[in-house]
């Protein structure tokens, strides 16, 4: 595994990203934290699109209807 350092920028490789980074990635950017081009550059992530693919797929925006997704809370009723 070649890993290279440039001005905080480090090169990865797909297998490096673990569930939990990706979630912490999705969750910065969906907050406000970073957008997807600082993350990119502050995580090292080689490919933007990855990120796109991350936010489609952990994220909470609903990429079909172009809205947020809330999902309501509720209560198992039993009759």
């Amino acid at each position: 595994m070649n890993k290279s350092v440039k001005k905080g920028y480090a090169k990865r490789t797909q297998k490096d990203y673990s569930l939990s980074f990706k979630l912490q990635i999705v969750e910065e950017i969906e907050s406000g934290q970073l957008d997807r081009l600082s993350a990119h550059l502050k995580y090292g992530i080689q490919a933007r699109s990855t990120i796109t693919t991350w936010l489609r797929k952990y994220g909470t925006f609903d990429w079909e209807n172009l809205s947020v997704v809330t999902m309501a809370k509720h209560q198992n009723k039993e009759s």
